[in-house]
């Protein structure tokens, strides 16, 4: 039992979102926010991959 594609194509424009606007919070100038953002895009998407991660290792451990 996997998740489909379509659910994790959901995850590109929330990550672009969400960076865009922290990084806008934190900065004026649009070279620093497009810094930001990428950087906490990055950041946000390494988190999420290694709460995959754990969780896919979990249910082969577990299961």
């Amino acid at each position: 039992m996997g998740i489909s594609v379509e659910y994790l194509l959901w995850l590109l424009p929330v990550l672009i979102a969400s960076s865009m606007v922290m990084a806008a919070t934190r900065h004026e100038r649009v070279p620093l926010i497009l810094s930001q953002a990428i950087k906490t895009g990055l950041w946000t998407l390494s988190f999420l991959l290694a709460i995959a991660l754990v969780l896919w290792v979990a249910m082969f451990w577990i299961g």
